[in-house]
């Protein structure tokens, strides 16, 4: 079942203009150091961030509240599989919030997709709940 669905398009050039202004502390302030290595590495560094931007604020936004009600920036981090898969991290609050609203019996399952075409970057978030694999129990003459 989905339990959320959030989305955002950011600006690549906005995005670049902060980084230029407040460097460091921006980044600091809002990306993983595990997202800011990725970001650094790539030859569209704003792109990146960017990116990474719109996903935080569509994962606020599957969870219900946007980013508000003592979400931090840093509660939610994107990585990448080996196969490039982008791959949504909670944290702190964004997890408390996920387990609130995850049905017992459950498992939360964050679908993130990323693209950008310039001056955009955007986001969809999708937080499915899927029952949770039961063992079978045993049955007579099985030991």
């Amino acid at each position: 079942m989905i339990l959320g669905i959030g989305t955002d398009l950011a600006n690549i050039e906005r995005i670049q203009g902060t980084l230029d202004r407040f460097g460091d502390r921006f980044k600091n302030r809002v990306f993983t150091d595990i997202e800011q290595r990725k970001a650094e590495r790539r030859l569209d560094v704003a792109g990146t961030y960017a990116k990474r931007w719109a996903a935080k604020e569509a994962c606020s936004k599957a969870l219900g509240t946007g980013l508000r009600m003592g979400i931090a920036w840093k509660d939610m981090a994107v990585s990448n599989l080996r196969t490039g898969q982008p791959v949504m991290h909670v944290t702190g609050w964004a997890a408390d919030r996920l387990a609130k609203m995850t049905p017992e019996g459950h498992e939360a399952i964050i679908h993130v997709t990323l693209t950008d075409d310039h001056p955009w970057a955007q986001a969809f978030v999708v937080i499915e709940a899927r029952p949770i694999a039961r063992e079978p129990l045993a049955t007579p003459g099985d030991a």
